[in-house]
């Protein structure tokens, strides 16, 4: 009786440390991606977007990006196609393939906007994730993570990983779908850091499993405005 008694002590007592653990990383990741947006937002940078299916890639596009006042915005600059052959044979293998690649583009641009809202937290639904109770700390390999669910979208799963000096995100993966559960779609972020510290997404894998399209995303060139 009296081991039991310790036992649901104890339990209290780690789940309570674990609460205020994750409340405080919640607040420090918080307060972080404010002070990092208006940091980025003095940077303009380019995003390299390679779109490939079932592993050959399709397209590839280069955008000068900055952040505007509802995100990033981005400026095409570069749009890299496959070359396709001359003649009558080659236009209609042309307009084939031209349709189909507006399909797999369309649908390449909706599962990128969807990873844009795992990869920039933000802020207020981070902290109604929180109220509803859908936020874990997950301990492991010695580097802590904010476990969410039912982030975005219903039955979805976000891990957060924090770089336990900066406060800073140093990586997200996530389980997600486009329209429906049916749809899976995972993503997998990597975050670096700028000579000031500004903190930035280095590289983004999306991948729509259903349809074996990936979108890779590689950001560079970070410049500061006006220099």
């Amino acid at each position: 009786m009296t081991t039991a008694i310790t036992s649901i002590v104890l339990g209290g007592v780690v789940g309570l440390a674990q609460s205020q653990q994750m409340e405080e990383k919640l607040m420090a990741l918080k307060q972080n991606q404010a002070a990092n947006k208006q940091r980025l937002a003095q940077y303009t940078w380019q995003e390299t977007e390679t779109i490939s299916l079932k592993g050959e890639v399709k397209d590839t596009k280069v955008y000068q990006v900055q952040m505007g006042p509802n995100g990033p915005e981005k400026t095409e600059i570069s749009d890299q196609k496959a070359q396709q052959g001359g003649g009558h044979e080659g236009r209609l293998k042309k307009h084939i393939i031209e349709k189909k690649k507006e399909e797999f583009q369309e649908y390449g641009q909706q599962i990128g906007a969807l990873a844009k809202q795992y990869t920039t937290p933000d802020p207020d639904r981070l902290m109604q994730a929180k109220q509803q109770g859908n936020i874990s700390l997950q301990l492991g390999n010695g580097t802590p993570s904010l476990v969410i669910k039912n982030y975005v979208k219903p039955g979805d799963q976000v891990t957060l990983t924090i770089d336990g000096q900066t406060k800073a995100l140093s990586d997200v993966h996530v389980q997600s779908y486009l329209n429906d559960p049916s749809d899976a779609v995972t993503i997998s972020a990597q975050y670096a850091k700028l000579p000031d510290g500004t903190n930035h997404v280095a590289s983004t894998l999306v991948n729509g499993v259903s349809k074996q399209l990936t979108v890779n995303d590689q950001n560079s060139n970070y410049q500061k405005k006006g220099m």
